[in-house]
């Protein structure tokens, strides 16, 4: 069902935990299905240095967390905005279908984190913070599955 690297993931996360004095915080998730990611990161000019996470839910979103953490350290802001779903899930040998929307969270974690430091930092404003797009984090597949 999951991949080799998913497992490892999920039983070795890496960059678990908090920044206390973290440059940007992105909180994402959906309580009614357990999911839950929040992600700190450091920037210094404009490259994240480093980047930690904690996340309640499923070993798909602990995976998740831990890959996007991993995509995105030593990365530029750019950079790691351009990272998607998809590319979290590629990068885990894919996921189930059903966990597809585990990798959702970690996309909008991270651009939450960024869009956080980007406000402190003044350079954007709430008027251009970033709409919601097409991916929800939404558990109805797993609801469906489970009954």
């Amino acid at each position: 069902m999951y991949s080799q690297k998913v497992m490892d993931h999920f039983t070795n996360p890496r960059n678990v935990g908090e920044i206390p004095d973290a440059d940007g915080v992105g909180e994402v998730g959906n309580p009614r299905c357990g999911d839950i990611m929040k992600i700190f990161i450091k920037v210094d000019g404009d490259v994240i240095t480093d980047v930690k996470f904690q996340t309640f839910g499923c070993a798909a979103a602990i995976a998740t967390s831990s890959m996007a953490t991993e995509l995105i350290k030593g990365k530029t802001l750019d950079e790691a905005l351009a990272i998607t779903n998809k590319t979290v899930a590629d990068a885990l040998d894919g996921l189930p279908a059903i966990k597809m929307h585990c990798s959702v969270l970690a996309e909008d974690g991270l651009r939450a984190a960024i869009e956080d430091y980007k406000r402190k930092m003044g350079l954007i404003t709430e008027d251009e913070m970033a709409k919601p797009h097409e991916h929800i984090h939404d558990c109805a597949d797993d609801e469906a599955a489970n009954g």
